[in-house]
């Protein structure tokens, strides 16, 4: 999938030059200016945020560092859709996180109207069933450039007793990995998955799918309400497309700093 950049980009950005130096000093193999590059392709930021207007904020701030932003629950409950116009006239590129579940009619009209607003990406819940799959995908089909449509296999707060509770007999591993082939034999190739199911889905679904992968959490990070992550570097090494990053940036001290750092990380991965 096409990743817009922003008109004559600096490399490394600003606000990457003091963590660039550290991890310089710090390390035989500092990131080369390529990978930091690469890196800022894959690193989405979830603006987990009250209103528009701190959106914007966040955003601006790391305009340097980032290309990727997700509107979530969130954001989009508190603004609407008018929230997306702002980011993407900044040239930035968006994923709607909205996780449809629903009839097959209703997710399908839902997508449809998700595509007009220009997401690159937005999310359905596997769960949702065959049916609802198959209707999510034909409603993107006459679409000349549809965002890619990813199918949410088990939410990152699931742990074994969570899955228990809801009544799964599977682990959630093994549940993510049955409703990603349930999404594959319905014809959709994008996966939402924790750090733990990455590898395992990736070989399933072959080397052109696309596995966005939330519970990133750097080493040392508040686990907060996650519970199956992994870090930056080794989410990668295991085969993921892109990485959702909300909390170790949005309610760090310094959010454009801890998205450097994370960047460096993901970048000596790369």
């Amino acid at each position: 999938m096409p990743i817009p950049e922003r008109l004559n980009p600096t490399f490394p950005p600003p606000a990457l030059a003091p963590v660039l130096s550290s991890a310089a000093s710090e390390t035989s193999a500092p990131a080369s200016i390529d990978q930091l590059k690469l890196a800022r392709q894959k690193l989405i930021v979830a603006l987990d945020v009250p209103d528009a207007d701190a959106a914007i904020a966040l955003s601006d701030n790391l305009s340097d560092s980032c290309l990727w932003f997700k509107v979530g629950l969130e954001l989009f409950t508190a603004a609407g859709p008018a929230v997306l116009k702002p980011l993407l006239d900044r040239g930035h590129s968006v994923f709607l996180d909205l996780k449809f579940h629903d009839i097959p009619n209703t997710v399908a009209g839902a997508v449809r109207s998700a595509a007009s607003l220009g997401a690159q990406m937005l999310t359905i819940h596997a769960s949702g069933g065959p049916a609802m799959l198959i209707a999510a995908r034909a409603a993107l089909a006459d679409l000349p450039t549809p965002p890619k449509l990813l199918a949410v296999t088990m939410l990152t707060s699931i742990d074994q007793a969570q899955a228990q509770a809801i009544g799964y007999h599977r682990s959630p591993g093994e549940q993510a990995l049955f409703l990603a082939r349930m999404a594959l034999d319905a014809g959709i190739t994008g996966f939402v998955c924790s750090p733990q199911e990455v590898a395992a889905i990736r070989a399933l679904a072959g080397p052109q799918a696309v596995l966005v992968v939330p519970g990133i959490r750097p080493a040392g990070a508040d686990l907060g309400d996650q519970k199956r992550v992994s870090t930056p570097a080794d989410t990668l090494r295991l085969g993921a497309s892109y990485l959702v990053v909300g909390r170790p940036i949005t309610q760090a001290p310094d959010p454009a700093r801890a998205t450097s750092q994370i960047l460096t990380e993901m970048a000596q991965a790369l």
